[in-house]
């Protein structure tokens, strides 16, 4: 059946030249990928590749269940109620609780990864958000690029991690610790703007979905 939506009928030889065509390049892609395959695994590359892929993703889907189990019990157990009681008593109503939550979003990112921030903090304090008249899109935008603080800011910010593992050994960890600085004030001041003028995120959407 494949064959056919390519346009090469069996019965009459090759078929047509589309279908010809399209047959001889995949024969040639999966010949290429199994000569890949055999070469990596006579340079004992694949074996260990495979290996540390699943020990990481391993991990990552560790965090997000328990990070995910830890969200449902604070949940069950009424929190996400004490939250929203809390978040509607700030000072300045919705504008006031979405200030917070940037701050407590931006902060967390000193000793959390993206990742744990999304399956333990936002469902807690995204639903009131949500629960106003605030765009969801552009909600999400707004933490998706609070997020991205997460990776420059020390101590545990993964960027920091990578470029200390290639950095010489004359550059200091505070060396580069401050040189991030600028690059998450221009986030910040990217987050100001998404703020003050919400039409940067919305106006495509809208657009697109009205």
């Amino acid at each position: 059946m494949l064959l056919r939506a390519f346009g090469f009928v069996p019965p009459s030889g090759l078929g047509t030249p589309a279908g010809f065509i399209a047959l001889l390049a995949a024969t040639l892609i999966a010949a290429g990928v199994v000569f890949a395959g055999w070469r990596l695994m006579r340079t004992d590359i694949l074996v260990p590749a495979v290996i540390d892929t699943l020990r990481i993703s391993g991990m990552v889907f560790g965090i997000v269940i328990a990070a995910s189990m830890l969200s449902l019990v604070f949940r069950g157990f009424g929190g996400d109620e004490l939250v929203a009681g809390f978040l509607e008593q700030v000072p300045g109503g919705k504008w006031g609780a979405l200030a917070l939550v940037m701050v407590v979003v931006f902060f967390l990112g000193f000793i959390l990864e993206a990742v744990e921030i999304i399956y333990i903090v936002v469902p807690l304090l995204g639903a009131p958000i949500l629960a106003t008249d605030f765009s969801p899109v552009w909600f999400a935008v707004l933490l998706a690029m609070n997020l991205q603080t997460s990776f420059l800011t020390p101590p545990f910010g993964f960027a920091l991690f990578y470029y200390r593992s290639v950095a010489p050994r004359s550059i200091t960890t505070m060396e580069i610790y401050r040189s991030v600085i600028p690059f998450v004030a221009i986030q910040l001041v990217a987050l100001a703007l998404l703020i003050t003028f919400p039409a940067v995120v919305t106006w495509l959407p809208d657009m697109l979905f009205r």
